[in-house]
Order: C-alpha cells, then sequence, then structure tokens
C-alpha cells in the first residue's frame, strides 16, 4: 500500500477543492473506525479535564524509514509539535527539528536518510517544503517561497535525492511541476501551466503524463505519451460529473481513476487513455461512493477499494493483504486498524487502532514471522470506559430525503430530555464519520447529548445527494439540520429549551443561520471560523481557487444574476441579525485565507449594534482553525463556559 503518496496527495492535491472548499479546523479529527459496545457503559462518567481532550499527545504519527532500520514520530517540545527519530528496538530518540512558533504540519521520509516536513506561518497555509537528515544535519528549506504554497505531486521513491513538486510562485493561481533535489535544494520547471492546469499526474517512472484542465465549470483530462509530446484532451466533462485521476495502471498505460461518469455512485474504474472510455469497472457500492484504492508498489498488484457507509468499509483485490488484516484483527479483537506507513520492501508496517472512543495505539507489524508489537498509545490518559459510544443514525428530510448522521449520548444517563448540541460539519462538500472526536466527546462528558448530521450536499453519498445542496445554502441545507433537531426533540431526546448549535467553517455558517434563520431553536450558538456574508467570502478566496470561481457561482449562487443576487442576500446571517436573541461566541483565526477575518468582524460589528450578547475570540497566530495547544485550549474554555 503506497500510503505515503496517498496520505500526501489527499492533503495537498489541489483537486481536492472540486469537493471541499471549506475544510474542516484541525481539531475535528475524526477516524473511521469499530468498536463493540461496553458493559459499562451505563455508568457515568466522571468529570474530565478539559485540557485531556485536546492536548497535544505525547508521541503520535508514526512512520517508518524505507528500509525499516528508523521509527519516527512527532512529539510536544514547548506545546509544539516536532519530529524525533530513533532506531527500531531503540531507547533514545533524536529531535531534529526544532520548530518554535507552530506544528509541523505533517512529514515523511524521503528515503533512508532524509526526511520532508511542511510548515505553514501563523495558519495561512502556505506551506513550504523543508528537508533534513536522520540525524539532525543539512537542515534546508527547499521551498521557502514567500506567499508560495507548496503541492507534492510525486515522490519519487526510485529516485532518493527528488521528489516533483507544485509551486504557484510564478503565479499565485496556478501551480507549475517542478523537479526539485531534496539535498541541494535545486528546482527545475518541468512545464510551464498555460494557466487552466489545476493539477499533474505522473506514471510510475515519474513522467509527467496526464494533466487536469478546468475553465472553471467543465473539467478535461489530458495525456501524453511521452514528455516530449503535447498534452492532447482524452475526456471532457462538467463538474458534476467527476473523473478523478488516482495513479496509472502498472504497465503506464492506462488510469485507475474513481468516476460518476453516467451513474450516481462513483466508482473504481479503469479508464482508457487513448479512447477516454472506462475500460473496467472494478469496485462499485450500490449505497455510497468508492473513496479511494490502494495498492502495492513492491508487487505491483492492488490491495483494496475504501468506502464508507456507517462506518469505513474495505473491498479487497488481493487475497494474501486479506489474509494478513484478517491476522491483525484476530491480534487486536474489537478494534479498528489502518496501516499508515510501511518499508519499501512492504515486510514491516505502522497499524494504527481507533475506536470510537479512543485515539487508539501505535504497532510495528512484520509480515514474516507474523508478529505485531505495541509501539505506544496515542493518548493513555483516555479511558475509553469513560467515553461516550457514537451511534449511527438516521432520519427523514420534509422533503423526503434520508439524511444519515451520528448521535452521541452522555454516558451513563438517560437520553431523555438532555441538552443538546448540534454540530453540523464543515465544507459543506465533506461528511461526519464515525470514530473518536475530541470535541463530541469532551461535549457528552459535560453531559451534552451531540448530533452530526450529513445534510445534503455531504459526500460519499452519491450525485445526487451531492448535487441538492446546489444553491441551497441557508434553504434546504439549513433545513436538514433543523430536521435533525426537530427529529431529537420528537424522540424525546432533546430538552426543547436547551439546545445548543456549534459548527466550524461551513458548520460555522450553518450555526449564524441556525440562530439567524430559526431563532426559536437555539438557546446559544457557537461560529468557529464561519462565512457570515455569502458576497464578500466569494470576493475574498484565495487566489488558487479562482480557476473554480464559475463553479462557486453554479453551486452557492452568482451575485451578478439578480435573482441570485436576492437569494444570497437572504441566505447570509450577517444581514439577518435583527432576528438573532441567542447569545453567541465567535471565534476567528487573524491569517485564516479560505474564511477571512473580515466575515467574523463584520457580524460581531452587526450585532453589537443591535445590541445582541457576543463574545469574539481572535488569534493573531492561527488561520482556519487553531493549532497551537495554548490556544485550543482557550477556545474550548470559552466554549464551555
Amino acid at each position: 500500500f503506497d500510503v505515503k503518496t496517498a496520505r500526501i496527495k489527499q492533503n495537498l492535491m489541489s483537486r481536492t477543492i472540486l469537493r471541499m472548499l471549506i475544510l474542516l479546523p484541525f481539531t475535528a479529527l475524526l477516524v473511521a473506525c469499530m468498536n463493540t459496545p461496553n458493559p459499562e457503559q451505563t455508568m457515568k462518567a466522571p468529570l474530565i479535564p478539559l485540557k485531556n481532550f485536546f492536548k497535544n499527545s505525547d508521541k503520535t504519527n508514526y512512520q517508518i524509514s524505507p528500509d525499516g532500520k528508523y521509527l519516527s514520530y512527532l512529539a510536544p517540545v514547548n506545546s509544539r509539535m516536532n519530529v524525533f527519530v530513533q532506531a527500531v528496538g531503540g531507547k533514545e530518540a533524536k529531535q531534529i527539528t526544532f520548530e518554535t512558533s507552530r506544528d509541523i504540519a505533517g512529514y515523511y521520509w524521503a528515503n533512508e536518510n532524509r526526511i520532508l516536513f511542511l510548515k505553514d506561518a501563523g495558519g495561512d497555509e502556505n506551506y513550504k517544503l523543508f528537508g533534513v537528515n536522520l540525524d539532525g544535519s543539512n537542515p534546508k528549506g527547499l521551498t521557502d517561497f514567500e506567499g508560495v504554497m507548496t503541492q507534492l505531486i510525486d515522490e519519487l521513491p526510485e529516485q532518493s535525492d527528488f521528489v516533483i513538486v507544485g509551486l504557484n510562485k510564478r503565479n499565485p493561481e496556478i501551480f507549475d511541476p517542478y523537479r526539485l533535489n531534496i539535498v541541494t535544494g535545486e528546482l527545475t520547471m518541468l512545464a510551464e501551466n498555460p494557466g487552466n492546469i489545476q493539477s499533474w499526474v505522473t506514471d510510475h517512472d515519474g513522467k509527467l503524463r496526464v494533466a487536469v484542465v478546468t475553465d472553471g465549470v467543465n473539467n478535461s483530462l489530458m495525456y501524453r505519451e511521452t514528455e516530449e509530446q503535447v498534452f492532447k484532451t482524452v475526456l471532457t466533462t462538467n463538474f458534476k460529473s467527476s473523473v478523478e485521476p488516482l495513479f496509472f495502471t502498472f504497465d503506464n498505460q492506462n488510469l485507475y481513476v474513481i468516476s460518476n461518469l453516467n451513474r450516481d455512485k462513483s466508482a473504481a474504474v479503469i479508464l482508457d487513455l487513448k479512447t477516454g472510455q472506462e475500460k473496467e469497472i472494478l469496485f462499485s457500492h450500490p449505497e455510497v461512493d468508492i473513496q479511494s484504492i490502494s495498492y502495492s508498489r513492491l508487487n505491483k498488484k492492488l490491495i483494496s477499494a475504501i468506502y464508507v457507509t456507517e462506518k469505513t468499509q474495505r473491498h479487497y483485490f488481493d487475497k494474501d493483504t486479506e489474509q494478513r488484516h484478517n491476522w491483525i484483527k484476530t491480534q487486536l479483537p474489537n478494534m479498528e486498524f489502518s496501516v499508515v506507513d510501511i518499508t519499501k520492501n512492504e515486510d514491516i508496517a505502522i497499524i494504527r487502532t481507533h475506536t470510537d472512543k479512543s485515539l487508539g495505539s501505535f504497532y510495528l507489524y512484520n509480515s514474516k514471522t507474523p508478529s505485531l508489537e505495541k509501539i505506544t498509545d496515542v493518548a493513555p490518559w483516555i479511558d475509553d470506559n469513560q467515553m461516550a459510544e457514537m451511534k449511527p443514525i438516521s432520519y427523514q428530510s420534509r422533503d423526503g430525503l434520508t439524511i444519515h448522521g451520528y448521535l452521541t449520548l452522555p454516558k451513563g444517563i438517560d437520553a431523555k430530555n438532555l441538552p443538546v448540541v448540534i454540530n453540523p460539519h464543515g465544507g459543506p462538500w465533506h461528511r461526519d464519520q464515525w470514530g473518536y472526536n475530541p470535541e463530541v466527546q469532551f461535549l457528552a462528558n459535560r453531559g451534552y447529548a451531540v448530533l452530526q448530521m450529513n445534510f445534503r450536499g455531504s459526500t460519499g453519498y452519491g450525485k445526487a445527494f451531492w448535487e441538492a445542496s446546489f444553491k441551497q445554502w441557508g434553504q434546504n441545507m439549513q433545513n436538514d439540520i433543523t430536521d435533525g433537531v426537530k427529529w431529537l426533540i420528537e424522540q424525546g431526546i432533546a430538552d426543547s429549551t436547551r439546545i445548543a448549535i456549534y459548527g466550524a467553517s461551513y458548520g460555522g455558517y450553518a450555526t449564524l443561520s441556525g440562530v439567524a434563520f430559526t431563532p426559536e431553536l437555539y438557546a446559544c450558538a457557537i461560529d468557529y471560523v464561519g462565512v457570515s456574508n455569502l458576497f464578500t467570502f466569494m470576493e475574498t478566496i484565495p487566489p488558487y481557487w479562482k480557476p473554480f470561481l464559475d463553479m462557486m457561482h453554479e453551486m452557492v449562487g452568482d451575485p451578478s444574476i439578480e435573482k441570485d443576487s436576492l437569494m444570497l442576500r437572504a441566505s447570509s446571517p450577517v444581514f439577518h441579525v435583527d432576528k438573532i436573541k441567542a447569545p453567541l461566541f465567535i471565534a476567528q483565526g487573524a491569517n485564516d485565507p479560505r474564511v477571512k477575518k473580515s466575515e467574523s468582524d463584520q457580524m460581531v460589528e452587526a450585532l453589537k449594534k443591535k445590541g445582541v450578547e457576543v463574545q469574539y475570540l481572535v488569534k493573531d497566530n492561527e488561520g482556519h482553525g487553531f493549532r497551537n495547544e495554548e490556544n485550543k485550549f482557550e477556545f474550548y474554555e470559552t466554549m464551555e463556559k
């Protein structure tokens, strides 16, 4: 399983913008997993210190060197997460990064001797790539350019001193591909982006062979047989039909993609690059989209397809992998696990376990023995017997859609007449998943039931469900949330006089919409980096989102069209503060590139003019959600009060 490439690309490739324009903040850590109910569920949990839910792990994000000789992990130094390295089986670890202002955003082993890591400045999301040797020598800023974001296009695992990166240093709206020497920092431009290429795909030899082009509404897949040839269009679709390139077939002739062409649910497919036709449907599911597929770089074969129903599921293509995973399951009963890193020979792997009540543990797995050795617990201070169970639920919207979600009830308290926190997710083209969520567990420990719902537009449920959200901000999307509140009341679970709403990013917008458009429902509200004005939001998007502005106009609304303009005004909470009665707490990062500080500023100003109670927390060293530990503590302490 090429976990490193999958992980980095999923986080940084610009094509993710197509489905998820406003991401969740750092604190919303949702992990797909499985657990059985604990017989002690009926015992009320003791009050757990707030910091136990939100403090940094002592050791986390374990990885293994390609040769299997060293382990690496992140650990806090003066509350900032830095990289440490130690020999497998050794006791002493060496700190090799020394960040003091902000956590490292992510890292990976580039080769047996060198680690690459990403960091931004104060949450501006202009991630820069840095390198350091495993002994701490030769630290170097590799893409340390002012106002420039780094994408990782290809790790080039067979070319140990090189990677291919995308940089928007020539034009802030587009990314050019460069070959980067990770030892010297030398950059060589491989192609000049003509202005419409949104992502690049390399073959298994590291050659740039596929480009994804957009005019803002239509997307084209372009292909060339060799790097000496020009790109030619293979397939053009409207953005509503998704053909997401993953990686080349192992003969470098065709492409594995996730596609919903001529179907409602996305499937794992082989695409013929000469004809633009689907050669083979590898796997599909009748109820949900396929999320990704994984493969063995060593053995050149597919391993599994990943999809999410109520919980994350796998369909195996490879029987040997399925047998190994089944063996691991016997060693870790009642736990869900994932392979988070693996050696070049694919014989030793890092395993991470999860449940809905625990952040889990890291294990070292040797497939030859086989053996499984525990490395560490991620949060040993969390007792999963004191955590609440997250239950998948569903209810009907007023216009007949099935809305799926998750309900977490406080442990040991009857599910009757409870105070409730409604927690809509960010995105909005994203989804909540089953798993350990520190925010949800914190609230449940304080006695609140927590309802998370995947309202229309949430991803994973097919094309029609996604499209049902178009131009429905503050309207049917909000109705889905309101219908969830009413469902809880009808079930007798919620005390109708003690319902709060809290959300981040789009969830923050939904929070403001909730107290503005249905003020009778909510006793209080917490808006975290949320949109308040749909006009100003679309005027202040990051430069690399601008190619998608036409698409956003079709999905959210076009201010230049009178009908849409009236709709956008009607759906912008900032113009309806006169209806708000509930006290509000608003939190914002000053450097947020997605939801600018002005979104919160204008909401606070309008509320104060109307005499509505509002608390406002701004952090000058944060962006779209708070990453620094002390800022997270202050946010949640204020929320609790």
